[in-house]
């Protein structure tokens, strides 16, 4: 039998791959004295992914330290974030996230029996809980709530109170689970230190916060529930998981937002200790490694094909699905599935569904924008004003675009070049060339006409998800339908702002780096 852990050995576990830990001081004399409480709390909303990996395998460190672990499957916080989960679905999401989270972490040998599972609704809607609510609405400024929120909560154009309620809510959970710490993602960090500046004025103790960096997704931004191509769902099937994987940002020997080496640091390796990069003999066998850093140094120095990486992942993933795909092979579990999200075409007549709550509105999260890199650019060979690009937009495949920029932009200037295209346009033949997408240009008003290609800001890769600012969450149509008119219809109120800024109706066009822009057209269109 192990010796039992001391205070700096349970410190090291609880803090590993963590991207900051706010009162570490506080922690490390609560590890010298007794065990740590602690609590992850899950807003139960989309269907979980594989991310959802990531806090799993950090809770499976926690109770290696011997910390006393409370799951809080927040059904109240869900309905608050601007109804991402609607009132009459609020108690199916929670039952499917209890069982979807107790597979995950029994898929990964988490014991059951050493953690405690709560629900919000059972302690939120109690009277000293409630009054406490008043308490803190009564010294928290509107500012404040906002600012906290500001990560976590859906941002729209008309924010509703209850978005001002969730952070208050998320610190007061501290006490009433009667814990030392709050564990999270870094996009917490806002709430965390609400909570910390907030809860002594009630009267209760200032809290430890652990936090995770966020992964990248497969796409190389967050991974999202909200965003089909960044994740890959609990309960893909084994030939979804391999499209998706194929399709996953992983450049040669780019180290930055590749999230399939992610997914390694955070997940396998911190349950195995190793990862195997399977790979044929004429390439030079399997390969161990003990050590993530030394995975990283190999991939970056190109010794690691991504090919090898994604087929191994594949498989290591695979493996953790297995299990869960088995438990919710079930009748009643398929029936939960179905039950708590309900695709679109199955809401009742008068309803809206719950995929997109407005699934024929126009907005722009419907457009699959992304950031490119032109690998190659040459002329049409039937068209004078038409070049024939190829562009790299993070998938297996780069993309053929065409586009009528020759007598605008020398070729020169578009090869190796950043741009921003419009991926989920009906792919349509241009002379004979089928193109897979736009590049998205600004136009100035006058004559004689100028033309610009957009560019994201410095230092994106391709692949990397483009939204409009306020409209990050939507999750874009698989393919426009030319008879909509999504795109026209939007692109109607694209403009280029004074400072050169790409926007619709005044609001940006963002990447996780900063604003998109043009060189010079101000006040122009684009197209």
């Amino acid at each position: 039998m192990e010796p039992a852990p001391g205070p700096q050995e349970k410190y090291q576990l609880i803090t590993r791959n963590l991207q900051e830990v706010l009162g570490e001081d506080k922690l490390m004399a609560i590890l010298k004295e007794r065990e740590l409480k602690i609590y992850w709390g899950t807003a139960t909303t989309g269907k979980p992914h594989v991310a959802y990996f990531v806090p799993m395998s950090k809770i499976a460190d926690f109770l290696k330290a011997g910390c006393e672990v409370t799951i809080l499957f927040a059904d109240l916080h869900a309905y608050l974030d601007n109804m991402k989960a609607p009132w009459e679905l609020l108690e199916l999401r929670t039952r499917y996230y209890e069982h979807v989270i107790k597979a995950m972490l029994e898929s990964i040998g988490v014991p059951l029996e050493k953690l405690k599972f709560v629900r919000g609704t059972d302690y939120q809607l109690s009277k000293e809980y409630t009054l406490d609510v008043y308490r803190l609405s009564s010294v928290v400024t509107q500012h404040d709530a906002k600012k906290a929120g500001a990560e976590v909560v859906k941002q729209v154009e008309h924010p509703l109170l209850s978005g001002l309620l969730y952070p208050g809510l998320q610190a007061l959970d501290e006490e009433y689970l009667k814990v030392d710490a709050q564990f999270g993602g870094v996009d917490q960090r806002k709430i965390f230190t609400f909570a910390e500046k907030y809860l002594p004025s009630l009267g209760y103790a200032k809290r430890v916060h652990l936090m995770n960096p966020m992964v990248p997704g497969l796409t190389g931004s967050k991974m999202s529930s909200s965003e089909e191509d960044s994740k890959i769902d609990l309960l893909d099937r084994k030939e979804d998981v391999k499209k998706k994987l194929k399709k996953a940002f992983c450049e040669p020997g780019n180290v930055e937002n590749n999230g399939v080496l992610s997914f390694i640091k955070h997940v396998l390796f911190p349950l195995k200790s190793e990862f195997v990069v399977l790979r044929e003999e004429k390439w030079g066998g399997n390969k161990t490694y003990t050590a993530y850093e030394a995975l990283e140094k190999d991939f970056a120095e190109q010794v690691v094909h991504p090919g090898d990486l994604k087929n191994s992942v594949e498989v290591a993933l695979n493996k953790l699905l297995d299990p869960i795909r088995e438990k919710f092979n079930c009748p009643e579990l398929k029936k939960l599935s179905s039950a708590a999200y309900p695709t679109p075409s199955k809401a009742k007549p008068g309803e809206k569904g719950t995929k997109n709550s407005e699934p024929e509105d126009v907005v722009p999260s419907r457009l699959d924008i992304r950031v490119g890199k032109v690998i190659s650019v040459e002329k049409h060979p039937d068209a004078d004003s038409l070049y024939v690009e190829k562009i790299d937009v993070g998938e297996a495949e780069p993309r053929t675009v065409v586009s009528g920029l020759v007598h605008f932009v020398p070729e020169e200037q578009l090869q190796d070049r950043l741009v921003v295209l419009l991926c989920n346009l009906k792919p349509q033949k241009m002379r004979g060339v089928e193109s897979q997408g736009m590049v998205l240009c600004a136009s100035s008003v006058g004559e004689p006409r100028q033309v610009e290609p957009l560019d994201p800001p410095a230092g994106c890769c391709a692949g990397e998800r483009v939204y409009v600012e306020g409209y990050e969450g939507g999750e874009p149509d698989e393919e426009l339908k030319p008879k909509k008119k999504v795109f026209e219809k939007l692109q109607a109120d694209f403009r280029i702002s004074e400072d050169c800024v790409a926007q619709w109706k005044q609001r940006n066009f963002l990447t996780k780096l900063g604003t998109v822009s043009c060189k010079s057209l101000k006040g122009g269109s684009i197209s």
